[in-house]
């Protein structure tokens, strides 16, 4: 998975050191999994409970890792890139975690009217050949001609992503189509390893994915996780714009600092709109506070791909969810209850 940084420094750096009840504050740092950094901070009663939240944190995390990669193979996994391999082939039979993935990225695709589509692969990887080329070369970067663009959007249809739960199988009947699940892989991941620390009687942690924030409950002391939210300008020296204050919540932020070349002195960054196939250009970053993880992941990209008027009215149509748009220009504009979180 090639994805982002976001919040995630912030997030170490803000968050605090040892508390009381219900016990000592433990945390470990991970650079292997997601091409990211992930940091997994908790509460545990003492050295060995926190060893058994630790394993089973990173055993899940390589887990979800593998099975949502779009570029290795793994030795007895069918994950994403098989059934991309597979295209127009056969159905692969894969692990649930993967079938309940698409699932849910179908449902977000058809609540967000498609403004995040995990079928996109086609458009995506283009965009993803220009880009790592333009990294290496600037002299001779270029973005992909419209016309090679709109060839490959022929083959996004997400009606073509067939599952079948009874045999825990996916297939993409178009032969030149691909998944590409960045939009929503990190965030389901989060929201999925938290619910199965709660199994295991964690009641009290922060886990950052490459940004994607996601607490469970409070600190030890009954006090909110503080998460730092990553200025966009990454000129300035203020490294953070806002400090939230967290209790069982996620918090996910796209920005155009994240994965990003240059051409003609014009910033294309790695967000593509699936109705331009463009990357857009009014916003540098948009925050989505949600209590469930992967809906703030798939949020964080759909709203970025809507204008603030639609965006704003989507986001106050939903249930305790919040956004924050910062514009190319500086802007600021919060949801209605994004402020309530906000560190006074």
């Amino acid at each position: 998975m090639r994805e982002w940084f976001a919040v995630g420094m912030a997030a170490l750096l803000l968050v605090g050191c040892m508390q009381e009840d219900p016990g000592r504050e433990y945390d470990a740092q991970y650079f292997d999994y997601f091409d990211t950094f992930t940091t997994f901070t908790v509460y545990a009663e003492d050295e060995q409970q926190f060893q058994e939240y630790k394993e089973l944190f990173e055993s899940e995390l390589k887990s979800y890792h593998q099975l949502f990669d779009i570029y290795e193979n793994y030795q007895g996994i069918n994950n994403i890139k098989t059934i991309n391999d597979n295209r127009g082939i056969t159905p692969v039979q894969t692990d649930e975690e993967i079938v309940g993935l698409i699932e849910f990225a179908k449902d977000e695709y058809a609540n967000t009217n498609g403004r995040v589509n995990v079928a996109m692969g086609s458009v995506l990887s283009l965009w993803h050949e220009y880009r790592t080329y333009g990294i290496a070369h600037p002299k001779q970067a270029e973005i992909p001609d419209m016309q090679e663009l709109k060839k490959a959007a022929e083959h996004m249809d997400i009606g073509d992503v067939r599952i079948d739960e009874s045999k825990s199988s996916v297939y993409l009947e178009d032969p030149a189509m691909s998944l590409d699940v960045g939009a929503v892989a990190k965030g389901y991941a989060a929201q999925r390893i938290c619910e199965k620390l709660r199994e295991a009687g964690v009641s009290s942690a922060l886990i950052s994915i490459g940004g994607n924030v996601q607490t469970i409950g409070t600190k030890g002391n009954g006090s909110p996780w503080r998460v730092g939210i990553q200025n966009p300008d990454t000129s300035g020296g203020q490294s953070y714009l806002y400090a939230l204050k967290l209790e069982d919540l996620a918090l996910v932020t796209s920005g155009t600092y994240q994965r990003y070349y240059e051409v003609d002195g014009v910033r294309y960054h790695h967000i593509i709109d699936p109705e331009t196939l463009m990357p857009g250009q009014e916003f540098t970053s948009v925050t989505i506070l949600s209590p469930d993880g992967a809906r703030a992941d798939a949020l964080s990209t759909a709203v970025f791909n809507m204008p603030l008027e639609e965006g704003m009215a989507f986001i106050e149509s939903l249930e305790d969810t919040e956004a924050f748009w910062v514009y190319e220009d500086g802007r600021e504009v919060f949801s209605s209850g994004f402020e309530d979180y906000v560190e006074k």
